[in-house]
């Protein structure tokens, strides 16, 4: 099932992973190995190698690229006669569960937020858009969660066009991962960034245009930058495995986590839990609607079983 990357024909230039380490010139490394280790999530031990092969690289090219955008952003301003602020970068990033988003933003808003002219950068996960258990249930949608409609889209589209509009303080709904569930009245605030980096499995994702032409903005049309991480989907399904049994020793041990039944039952039964999760689940959402967006975006990061970053893939301007 697994569609290995074109070379043929592609908008995509393909790079090897010391093709693509050599592209990070001179820009400086900026985070220590025990910040690294404290930004890596859970089953996902990226290396310091790693940030210097392949995160400094991408840096390099999201400071070329945010200054180039800003610099058309002002020429808009200029031909519309605007005065407003300066409009927000926003980096979007995709990709299955358990490939490793969530360390792939907290590394890149870590080394964009030490740039010389330290701009004010801040992340976003789209969980928080995720419809509340109560409409899910009501929805026969728990099955379902993750996929594109289990989302507030509206919700999530008006939360993007206030940030890139630069309005001040948008606010957004708080999910935990302990309950799995949203937080009732709990709100994270985002407060017009320089940049803003957009973390989530359907990011990418599009739907049928309308036959009218009207506008239906996808999630992905705000933003300036997209990241594909990409895996072969056995080694994605041992990853989320591997992950689900870590965390039957730490977070599902907590009497409030919504997964705390799975923390004393017997390994084996828990192996055959995750595998129905992930078989029934998560591998659908995977071939139905994440991988389909691959090619949309502009940076593909392939990762090999080590989680280690093979080869890279930068779409062509």
């Amino acid at each position: 099932m697994d569609q290995p990357l074109p070379t043929a024909v592609s908008p995509h230039r393909v790079f090897s992973r010391s093709q693509w380490a050599a592209l990070r010139a001179d820009t400086p490394l900026t985070l220590t190995a025990e910040e690294v280790a404290q930004l890596r999530s859970l089953n996902d031990p990226v290396s310091l190698d790693e940030v210097v092969e392949i995160y400094l690289p991408i840096s390099r090219l999201l400071s070329l690229y945010v200054g180039a955008t800003q610099a058309l952003y002002n020429a808009t301003r200029t031909f519309l006669g605007s005065k407003d602020g300066v409009t927000p970068f926003i980096i979007g990033i995709a990709g299955s569960v358990a490939v490793g988003k969530s360390t792939t933003a907290r590394i890149l808003k870590a080394l964009l937020g030490r740039w010389p002219n330290t701009p004010k950068v801040a992340l976003m996960a789209t969980d928080g858009f995720l419809l509340p258990n109560a409409v899910l249930l009501r929805e026969d949608l728990m099955e379902r969660k993750g996929f594109p409609e289990s989302y507030d889209l509206p919700a999530l589209l008006a939360f993007l066009n206030d940030i890139k509009t630069g309005k001040r303080n948008v606010a957004a709904p708080v999910y935990s991962h302990l309950v799995y569930d949203i937080v009732p009245g709990e709100t994270v605030t985002v407060d017009r960034p320089d940049i803003l980096i957009v973390e989530g499995l359907n990011v990418l994702q599009t739907s049928r245009m309308p036959r009218d032409g009207r506008a239906v903005p996808f999630v992905s049309d705000y933003f300036d930058f997209s990241i594909y991480l990409d895996a072969d989907e056995t080694v994605i399904q041992r990853w989320y495995i591997e992950r689900f049994q870590r965390l039957r020793e730490t977070a599902f041990r907590d009497p409030a986590s919504y997964f705390h039944r799975y923390a004393a039952i017997p390994q084996g039964e828990a192996i055959a839990i995750a595998e129905g999760l992930w078989s029934r689940i998560n591998l659908v959402n995977l071939r139905e609607n994440i991988l389909p967006t691959r090619a949309r975006a502009h940076l593909i990061l392939r990762k090999g079983v080590s989680h280690a970053v093979e080869e890279v893939a930068l779409r062509r301007i």
